[in-house]
């Protein structure tokens, strides 16, 4: 699988470009992903102001409701749940496609003529995975903010200056760019998870569908994995706003 994403680290660069291929994959992965994520994204804001509000009265620092709900949407919940909708969706699609061409012996055919697999079919689904997770990432951050601000202001009489206020005390510009990071780090991982798993299937129709499950499984532990790790790494290098 590493060899496969540094295959396609190489590839994206090599002439010529699949245009064509990448524009049809990024309109298939957006018609698959966008109503899902919007739908999981409303909830997802509501859910963590509800229980960050809840939590913030308790200890008496309502103020910081929505800084505290705002973070952990644009940081946390955001990347992470476009990352899961993508391998989930488009993923799965990507395996799906990719299995079934390769027990039809079409990409044997292609090796047979000279034809890159890698950089026909797999750069543009990976690069196509990338670009759509960027920008569905900025869909959900958006919808759960104004999410988290609906639920907070009407169910939870919380104050829209407060809320807003806060959020611009203790947020920052780089709480954005690793928001944007992770969701392009998780585009390729979910990308290169479908490719690996759809170019080695178990052989049959069975064995595709085993290989579309694996993919999934699989993705949703490294993306979990590499989450922590970035967001440990963020934590260290960028100091918090007023520190």
């Amino acid at each position: 699988m590493f060899a496969l994403g540094v295959d396609v680290a190489r590839n994206a660069f090599r002439r010529p470009f699949q245009v064509r291929e990448f524009v049809q994959q990024c309109w298939f992965v957006v018609s698959v992903t966008v109503l899902p994520t919007a739908l999981v994204s409303i909830p997802f804001g509501a859910v963590i102001a509800l229980q960050i509000g809840s939590l913030t009265r308790q200890i008496g620092a309502q103020s910081f409701t929505g800084a505290a709900s705002v973070l952990a949407i644009i940081q946390q919940a955001s990347p992470i749940v476009t990352a899961l909708l993508i391998a989930g969706a488009g993923g799965s699609a990507i395996c799906a496609d990719l299995g079934s061409r390769k027990i039809r012996e079409e990409i044997d055919a292609m090796e047979v003529l000279g034809v890159s697999p890698v950089q026909r079919l797999v750069v543009p689904r990976v690069l196509a995975a990338m670009l759509v997770s960027v920008l569905l990432n900025g869909m959900v951050s958006v919808v759960g903010v104004l999410g988290g601000y609906f639920f907070n202001v009407i169910l939870q009489d919380g104050t829209p200056g407060a809320y807003l206020a806060s959020f611009s005390a203790l947020a920052q510009l780089p709480d954005l760019w690793i928001s944007e990071i992770k969701a392009l780090v998780f585009g390729f991982l979910a990308g290169i998870v479908a490719a690996y798993r759809g170019l080695n299937p178990a052989g049959g129709p069975k064995g595709v569908g085993d290989a579309v499950n694996q993919a999934v499984v699989i993705t949703f532990l490294l993306l979990f994995f590499v989450n922590f790790v970035l967001t440990t790494i963020y934590l260290q290098v960028v100091p918090a706003k007023g520190s």
